[in-house]
């Protein structure tokens, strides 16, 4: 999983993810909302929404956006459509598979962007199960070995049962089975330490590595499915080699 928190990071670092502040907290205020709705309005009580107003707080998302996000999860502020979450699958150029999580209060308006994005790349979209049997649903936690040293977060992520606690180019990655999400988050917490990313997401079973060139191309599909106003996150099965890292820094 590296090579994709690496991803992550240049992109950030060149102001490519949510350059537009209000895609970025458009998509915050999603997850506010439907931590709230899962799980009540109470952070204290709701972890998942703990982690949401968390992360929109580390990017500046003024209070009352926050506030108002909470309410329309619980009910309070009717305003606006409902929301439901959707996963749809399917595959970028090159055979690589794709799962593209979406908060969407119109499933026809998403659908269509998203087959109008991979059928102009070369891609397609995928029938339910078609891809999502090459990915298992884990517990993710991504933070800085600043925040806490590598053998402190592997014993704590062990005894809360963690699968697998790695460090690279420092940055510590956690992964494990969906129920030890909360204990895992509970115990960070408790250390003062705010994960980058922290949710549950799709890990791939097998990754394929492509050449830096059709790395690339797939890496640019990826990245305009993140640009559409409902894709929260996409996950995909691609390999991202050191060489295709160092071509899109140097860009």
């Amino acid at each position: 999983m590296s090579g994709h928190s690496k991803w992550s990071t240049i992109k950030r670092k060149k102001g490519m993810l949510d350059a537009r502040r209000g895609a970025l907290f458009t998509r915050l205020a999603r997850e506010i909302t439907i931590a709230a709705r899962d799980g009540g309005g109470d952070p204290d009580v709701n972890f998942r929404l703990r982690l949401a107003i968390e992360r929109a707080r580390a990017e500046n998302m003024p209070k009352e956006n926050i506030e108002r996000a909470i309410k329309r999860g619980t009910g309070e502020d009717k305003e606006g459509g409902a929301l439901e979450e959707v996963m749809y699958e399917g595959y970028a150029p090159h055979g690589v598979a794709l799962m593209i999580e979406c908060v969407t209060d119109n499933r026809n308006r998403t659908v269509a962007e998203i087959r109008h994005v991979l059928t102009r790349a070369g891609g397609s979209l995928g029938e339910v199960g078609s891809v999502s049997w090459q990915f298992d649903r884990a517990a993710y936690f991504a933070f800085p070995s600043s925040a806490m040293d590598y053998d402190s977060a592997f014993e704590l992520a062990v005894e809360a049962g963690a699968d697998d606690v790695t460090e690279d180019e420092g940055v510590i990655e956690i992964i494990a089975p969906v129920e030890a999400f909360k204990e895992i988050a509970d115990r960070l917490h408790a250390a003062n330490v705010q994960p980058d990313e922290a949710g549950l997401r799709m890990i791939p079973k097998q990754e394929i590595e492509l050449s830096t060139d059709e790395t690339l191309q797939v890496m640019r599909v990826i990245e305009s499915l993140e640009e559409l106003d409902d894709v929260q996150r996409v996950y995909s099965n691609l390999k991202v080699s050191d060489e295709a890292l160092a071509a899109i820094e140097a860009a």
